[in-house]
């Protein structure tokens, strides 16, 4: 029991890191560099968090339930969906730094009877009566869980016991990488709401990110590509 416990636990820390990836981080960064506040980006990174978890209780829980891994071809065509969205994230990130040049994007939009404005290229959000729901980050962190899910599913077969304890391994896994990506991504908008960086300052960072996140899915997709075809 203290042993299912512990593991239960080490669940928690190893979801906390493994929000700090390099994919995750760089596929985070290129949103919250359209985000400022605290409030809004950690709900950025929590939402990330959420859908990274569901990725990983549908295929990983699934797997679980009849204890069997993931092929190693489908995790690698996994990795290489995670890799081609993080080049498409970068090449956005770069367009939307091109498009703004000097002066800083505004955009003026409606939501039924909602009119408002956003600076700095905001997430593409919808209204759910006084609620703002941003499903882009949601997706991105199910592409990601989805894509770890073979590696904590195996992880999990060797050191539960039980297949309640499995899944409540895999449930606090994701509840860390929340918790974990929320903090990293709320300190993040504080920062950039303290500093109040100029539309000069906006461009570069968005220019940036978009940079890192185009590299490192390019790398990541050939060394994927490279395993699964050879």
């Amino acid at each position: 029991m203290v042993g299912v416990l512990g593991g239960l636990f080490l669940g928690v820390l190893l979801g906390l890191r493994h929000a700090f990836e390099p994919d995750h981080l760089a596929a985070v960064s290129t949103l919250v560099a359209h985000r400022r506040g605290p409030g809004a980006g950690l709900a950025l990174g929590a939402l990330w968090g959420v859908g990274h978890t569901f990725g990983l209780l549908l295929l990983g829980g699934g797997l679980i339930l009849v204890e069997a891994r993931l092929a190693p071809s489908l995790e690698l065509s996994f990795e290489c969906a995670v890799a081609a969205m993080l080049v498409v994230l970068g090449l956005r990130s770069l367009l939307l730094a091109a498009r703004a040049g000097t002066s800083g994007p505004v955009e003026i939009h409606d939501h039924g009877r909602h009119h408002h404005s956003h600076p700095a290229s905001p997430e593409g959000h919808v209204h759910l009566s006084h609620w703002t729901f941003a499903p882009r980050p949601l997706a991105i962190g199910m592409v990601h869980g989805l894509a770890g899910s073979g590696a904590l599913t195996a992880l999990v077969l060797v050191r539960m016991p039980t297949l309640a304890a499995r899944i409540g391994y895999i449930v606090l896994f994701g509840i860390g990488s929340v918790a974990g990506m929320a903090l990293l991504t709320g300190v993040a908008g504080l920062s950039l709401q303290i500093l109040r960086p100029g539309a000069r300052w906006n461009t570069a960072l968005l220019g940036v990110t978009g940079f890192v996140s185009l590299a490192l899915g390019c790398f990541w997709g050939w060394t994927s590509a490279r395993a699964l075809l050879g």
